[in-house]
Formats: C-alpha cells, structure tokens, sequence
C-alpha cells in the first residue's frame, strides 16, 4: 500500500499550491488524452526538506521541492527478495492503475551491478535474478509499465570493467540474463520493456546496436538512453533515431558496422538513413529518454583541475528537464521519463582527490540513492523549462 500523506504535508502543499500555481501532479498529461504517467511516493526526506525550508519561510524554495517531487518520476527496486519485490511491484501497479496512469519501473538487480562501483549490488547469480524478475512480472500482472530494464546492463558489460575471466563466462551470462527478463516481462498483457543504451556522450552507434542485438532488443519495446545522466532531448532523440535506424538496417541483414553514429554530420548521416533505410517507424523499435536532470545539459570540468573528474556523478549546476510525457510527438520516441529519481545522489564524488569532501561542492556527497538537499534545491531552482511561474 502506499503511504499515507501526514496531515502537515498535505495542509502544507494545498498552502503552497495556492501560493505559488504548484501544478498537480502530472496536470499536464491530464490536459490530454489518454494514460497520464504515475506520480509515487517522494523519498521521505524529500517531504523533510519541504518542511524545513517552509519553517525557515523559504517558501519558494519549499514550493520547487515540492513540485519536484509532484512530478512522474521512476520507482525502482533492487536487492529486495523475490517476496518483496513481488509485493512491492504489486502495490505501484494497482496504486498507479486507480488513478489511471502508468507507473516507470527501474528494475536494477542484474548481477554485478555497477561494475561493483557506487550502485554496487544486486543479485549473487543467475539463478537468484531470474527468480527476481518471476516476481517482478507476477507482481505487475495483469496491469500496465513502462519498463527501463538494468540501466548500464549492456552499455557497462562485465568484459567493460576487467570482471571477466579469459572465456567471457561473465558477460555471457549477463547477456542471458536480460534476455531471459525480456522473455519474462514483455510478454505481460499491458507491459512494454526497454533495454539499456548508456548515453550518447558514451557508447557509438555503431558499438551499442550489437549489445542491444545480443540483449534480445528484438523481442522488447526498444531502448532507453540517458538513464541518470544529462544529455540534452536534442542530443537524446537524435541518438534514439540513429540507434533504431541501425537496428533496422541490421535486422535486414546490414552490418551495424556501416551505420552512421551521433558523432557523424547530421546531414551526412541524415543522408546516409534515406538512402539504407525504409522500414517504417511503426515496424522499427522505439525508444524512451531521461530527461530528469538534463535541463543545463551535460557539465564541463574545469580544464586541468581534476584527475578524475567524474562528470556524471552530483555535477554542480545542474536542473530539471523537460516533463515526463508519454506524447513526444516523436514517431519513435514513446516517452520522455524522469528515470533518475533528481534530488538522490550519485554516490561519494571525489573526482581524483583524496577527499573525504566533494571539491566542486565543498561537502560530503550523501551515498548513492540518498537524498541530497542541496543538489535537490539547485535541480529544483535551475530547471528548463521552469518549475514554476516567475523563475
């Protein structure tokens, strides 16, 4: 079940709604037809800094948090038992189906999670996952999901980060692995499954497409990219098209080898899609976007200031992207989603130094999934488009 809203909170935000036209929750995909995205429970601490910042007589700034957390985003599970996630699955799905929407599903489970890095974790072994993902599908049953399957799954392979052995034992079985959770999930009645691409700033075309292939892409609703990470829309649906372009050039026979990537000119590689190309959108994967934290686009390090500048992890002066919809008016886009929950940290960023505090924020970062406020209220404050009227 989901939690119920304490009483200070809900006067609170009928107070702050009033104040300062905090929308609804997904009141924009209510203005249209059809299925609107889910809206679940903030982390707790979210609604904490809420009444923080209200009881300092930040209002305006208690108001971005709040509207924040009023809007789509994914819920994600991993590291619970089969038990739980079945349980846990259960009670957003049908949450989500009384208010006729449709929840965003962030599976990370996959065994070997994260290269063993700051989202370390996850499943012991194949046969732990597989009965995971049992769970997961009995607990999404007959009700409806978007699906973002083990995000860095493909685009960071245990043959990525040194984990392998000489035979690649690890990298097929993480291969079998998502295949085996697309078998179990796609074929859900009201469920649609999207395998992992990284990031157009990470993996090319050229190298991604045969990943996908291998992850069983043929068989799921297509692909994400971006997951927690800050690429623009722009750069996100151009590398969306040229992937799906290429999956459909290779299901032909093709070789994915010869397709143009994101790093080509766009009129070449525009050029070289009319020419290869004629497969329908309709008959071609489609494919979902993060735009939680991307509305500044990616960071720029300072030149020379850092060893290691882990742009990906808490940059400073980020915000919020476009809203989630599930109407892109993109032929192949089905989504744009908040994936990353924005408000949670990335993990301890130490970008080459000895630490223990954050040298581009002057802090401790919080552990990867933890609530960090003030990266919560600079996503908040920066967003583009704005959070709210005035800004």
């Amino acid at each position: 079940m989901r939690r119920r809203t304490p009483t200070w909170l809900a006067a609170l935000s009928v107070g702050l709604a009033a104040l300062f036209a905090v929308p609804p929750a997904h009141a924009a995909e209510a203005a249209g037809r059809g299925p609107s995205l889910y809206v679940p429970d903030a982390n707790p601490a979210a609604y904490q800094q809420v009444r923080s910042l209200a009881r300092a007589g930040r209002l305006r700034d208690a108001a971005d948090i709040l509207a924040m957390v009023n809007t789509p985003q994914s819920v994600w599970f991993g590291d619970e038992t089969p038990a739980e996630v079945e349980q846990k699955v259960r009670a957003v799905v049908r949450a989500a189906g009384r208010e006729h929407a449709v929840p965003s599903l962030a599976l990370y489970d996959i065994p070997g999670r994260d290269c063993s890095n700051y989202s370390a974790g996850g499943a012991a072994d194949s046969a732990q996952y597989e009965a995971w993902i049992d769970a997961v599908a009995r607990g999404i049953g007959h009700g409806d999901a978007i699906v973002t399957l083990e995000p860095d799954a493909l685009a960071l392979l245990p043959s990525d980060c040194g984990q392998d052995d000489a035979q690649g034992t690890k990298t097929a079985a993480r291969y079998a692995e998502v295949n085996y959770a697309v078998d179990a999930l796609e074929p859900l009645r009201g469920t649609r499954v999207y395998l992992d691409t990284g990031h157009p700033g990470w993996h090319s075309v050229n190298d991604i497409v045969p990943r996908l292939i291998e992850g069983g892409v043929d068989r799921a609703s297509g692909f994400y990219t971006n997951a927690s990470n800050y690429n623009t829309d722009d750069a996100n649906s151009w590398y969306g098209k040229l992937i799906s372009s290429c999956l459909a050039y290779a299901d032909g026979g093709g070789d994915a080898a010869q397709c143009p990537n994101q790093y080509w000119p766009r009129a070449d590689a525009q050029s070289w899609l009319d020419a290869h190309v004629t497969t329908p959108p309709s008959r071609m994967k489609h494919f979902v976007t993060d735009s939680s934290r991307n509305g500044r686009g990616t960071w720029t390090p300072p030149a020379g200031k850092y060893s290691d500048a882990q742009d990906w992890c808490n940059p400073p002066d980020r915000g919020l992207g476009a809203r989630p919809t599930l109407r892109t008016g993109d032929p192949l886009q089905d989504a744009r989603l908040w994936i990353k929950t924005p408000g949670e940290s990335d993990g301890l960023c130490l970008r080459g130094t000895a630490g223990p505090e954050d040298p581009e924020r002057g802090t401790v970062d919080p552990k990867a999934g933890d609530w960090f406020p003030q990266q919560a209220l600079e996503l908040a404050r920066l967003a583009q488009p704005p959070l709210l009227p005035g800004h």
